[in-house]
């Protein structure tokens, strides 16, 4: 028996590196060596990546292929990290959530919704499951493990910023989530995604949308998706706009935002460099704002646990990146491709 496993690793040290590597003709990574398939990347690019524009070279559509399945891996990474805690969703959290995203439709406009994304039901309900467990992962690993804000914190924090809480005017707290065409290497949303173009913009924002009225976090989905590379890490947050601000902006704009209350989101706003979606958190009455002042207080108390909740999330995707052990076999095949064409 010995003599027959020695000779089986000669065997396998003397196969081409071709046949060792065979694995990678179908994986396109691991994941702790569990696998995302080539099959996987492409049904994922072709539910959120819109055909590409006529003139997109291979090497266009390969970086963003890279770039999806980076984000593939991110997700696994956490996934499996709820599997190991326990975190996942069951059936009855998968449905009800199913039924909030189905309700605001008719038949024939859920099914047309689905079409849109190149998605079935089981692929929605695929989703959501991992998008329930990831979430219930940072509610347990960070959220929960945030310190409420003391009263010295609060107090402190008000005498930082007491001028901001002097308005000149009426204001607006305001918070917006935004795609563009065009992607910008500025942009450091969590998810690192971009639209490309018009169609991939349009997309992207009508998902957010659809999210928005099951009743996702606008917050999380700012931090998530936002392309705007000054509001996503804040959750979207512009903090208070002058109402004198919005006389700048087209009539209908202005209008909106007059009419929406606190809590309430906008709809789907066209805009010169894309499309935004707006969430009016207060609106507030010229003057000093006191530090006795309910409502000061709890702005100060979420501005300071949005703060810590977003610096120890990335801190968590970072060692969570760190204790992975992740293969990426297209970038693999990509830089040896390179090296050969080079010889």
């Amino acid at each position: 028996m010995k003599r027959l496993l020695c000779c089986a690793g000669v065997l396998l040290l003397l196969l081409p590196a071709g046949c060792r590597r065979s694995q990678s003709d179908n994986v396109a990574a691991t994941v702790n060596n569990r696998p995302i398939t080539y099959a996987e990347l492409e049904k994922n690019f072709q539910t959120q990546i819109t055909t590409p524009q006529e003139g997109s070279s291979e090497d266009q559509i390969m970086i963003q292929k890279l770039e999806l399945l980076r984000t593939l891996i991110d997700n696994e990474i956490m996934l499996q990290r709820a599997e190991k805690l326990g975190l996942m969703a069951p059936d009855s959290e998968v449905e009800a959530k199913f039924n909030e995203f189905r309700a605001p439709y008719t038949k024939e406009e859920f099914e047309r919704q689905l079409r849109n994304r190149k998605m079935t039901v089981d692929d929605l309900k695929l989703q959501l499951r991992r998008d329930l467990s990831i979430q219930k992962l940072f509610n347990r690993e960070v959220t929960s493990r945030i310190p409420l804000p003391s009263d010295a914190d609060v107090t402190n924090f008000y005498n930082a910023n007491k001028a901001s809480f002097n308005l000149a005017e009426p204001q607006v707290h305001i918070a917006q989530i935004v795609v563009t065409p065009q992607p910008d290497s500025n942009v450091r949303n969590l998810k690192n995604d971009k639209a490309r173009n018009p169609d991939e913009a349009k997309r992207k924002i009508l998902n957010i949308q659809a999210r928005l009225q099951t009743g996702e976090d606008f917050a999380m989905l700012a931090q998530n998706y936002s392309e705007d590379p000054n509001t996503a890490q804040n959750g979207g947050d512009l903090g208070f706009v002058p109402e004198s601000a919005f006389a700048k902006a087209s009539p209908e704009l202005r209008r909106l935002v007059m009419s929406l209350k606190p809590g309430e989101i906008s709809p789907i706003l066209p805009a010169p460099d894309g499309f935004r979606i707006f969430k009016i958190i207060s609106k507030e009455p010229s003057g000093q704002r006191e530090l006795t002042d309910p409502r000061v207080q709890q702005t100060i108390r979420e501005t300071l646990q949005n703060r810590k909740d977003q610096l120890l999330k990335a801190a968590f995707y970072e060692v969570a990146r760190n204790d992975a052990k992740v293969v990426n076999y297209l970038a693999r095949k990509i830089v040896e491709k390179s090296g050969e064409a080079a010889k």
